[in-house]
């Protein structure tokens, strides 16, 4: 008997748990405190530990054996592109992206947000060993993290800024998914047809409402397998699954697969998944020397530009002229100035940065001087965007408290 109180109440404290990382600005704090950790590790005592743990191979020996930095990042953060494909496919059914028109404008500033910070990062590192890597990597914005530094900033300022920065964050994620997939991938053929059988049978279950758990989980693992084995990279496999799942509920039905999925998902995306992939693969040594090759280095250097001004101007200009020439529609109770301090805010790389910077460099000492750039310029947009839409908020509660 005196059990169940306790059962009661330990129930009742893991919804609450579950409850709490749901919340936008718990994902963006707690892959911050990842990342800020993996830095904290990886400049203490405790370095020597962290790149033996990171670099620990585990797995069945011939089968799959990775190291944990690769668990991290291909199997773990598969469950965070799943989140996003789930989210995708909702907006492109019954969200802002089937609005043609309202969904232009915040699509063509994600276009001039990936174009015009490549093309930043290209001057900058122009010449120099490596330019030719680097301009996919301030092309990326986090949206979790961007939406919790609006969610914590911008309380005053009305929620179409909100929609227009997820709407963005989801367009620039559609354009990072594609260049991991061209760039960084050389498809196999029998893997590949095995990894689009599983997603078709996924289609399949989902046409005919199956919703048995422990079919699509066994069925995710092997398209998830499948992917890597054809030396795609298999967090896209989310991706693919995220689109294959229905997202319209059937009559009576309470909430469709789509949205159970995320509900179910997102916790442990947001509160494990992104938060231990950024501290494998944050860790970057900040001493004296190397904050000095850092600071010589027009490749790494290229990373902060393009993260911070090249986000800012491309946003803003690709917005501005979506609506200056009727493309799309900028909501009637925003004004340029919230546009702006989103735009600055489009610069927190971190997670998708992060990972194509793992991608693009081999180079151990080139790809930490880049990941330094890739946290430096996140950190830079975060902290300006911040206050920028800070100082609007303010400004809005006082127009208000005088009217």
């Amino acid at each position: 008997m005196p059990k169940k109180p306790i059962v009661r109440k330990a129930r009742k404290a893991s919804s609450e748990i579950v409850r709490f990382l749901r919340i936008e600005t718990t994902g963006g704090v707690l892959l911050l405190v990842g990342a800020a950790l993996a830095l904290i590790v990886a400049n203490t005592g405790l370095s020597d530990l962290y790149e033996e743990v990171r670099h620990t191979y585990i797995g069945i020996d011939g089968v799959f054996m990775l190291n944990v930095q690769h668990w991290a990042a291909d199997f773990l953060l598969a469950f965070f592109f799943l989140v996003v494909g789930l989210e995708l496919k909702r907006e492109l059914v019954v969200g802002e992206l089937n609005d043609l028109k309202r969904a232009m404008l915040p699509v063509i500033a994600a276009a001039g947000g990936m174009i015009v910070p490549a093309a930043f990062a290209l001057a900058v590192a122009w010449g120099e060993p490596g330019a030719s890597s680097v301009w996919p990597i301030p092309m990326a914005t986090d949206i979790a993290f961007a939406v919790a530094v609006l969610a914590l900033c911008a309380r005053n300022l009305p929620s179409s800024l909100r929609i227009f920065l997820l709407t963005l964050a989801i367009a620039d994620d559609i354009g990072a998914i594609a260049l991991i997939a061209i760039l960084y991938s050389d498809p196999r053929f029998v893997p590949m047809l095995v990894f689009v059988i599983a997603v078709a049978v996924w289609v399949f279950l989902q046409s005919r409402r199956v919703s048995t758990l422990w079919v699509y989980i066994p069925l995710g693992l092997i398209a998830w397998a499948a992917l890597y084995e054809a030396d795609v990279h298999a967090t896209i496999a989310g991706v693919a699954l995220g689109l294959a799942t229905r997202v319209k509920p059937d009559p009576g039905e309470h909430e469709a697969p789509a949205i159970k999925a995320e509900h179910a998902i997102q916790p442990f995306s947001a509160g494990f998944a992104v938060p231990v992939f950024a501290f494998f693969s944050a860790g970057v040594a900040l001493d004296g020397e190397a904050i000095s090759a850092f600071s010589t280095d027009r490749v790494a250097l290229s990373v902060v530009v393009g993260l911070f001004a090249g986000k800012t101007v491309g946003v803003v200009a690709g917005a501005y002229l979506a609506h200056r020439f009727g493309w799309g529609r900028l909501a009637p109770d925003l004004k340029w100035a919230d546009v702006t301090g989103a735009a600055v805010l489009c610069g927190c790389g971190f997670t998708v940065a992060l990972l194509i910077t793992e991608l693009a460099f081999t180079d151990i000492a080139q790809q930490d001087l880049v990941k330094t750039g890739v946290l430096a310029g996140s950190t830079i947009s975060a902290l300006v965007g911040a206050a920028v839409l800070y100082a609007r908020s303010r400004a809005v509660r006082r127009h208000r408290a005088e009217a």
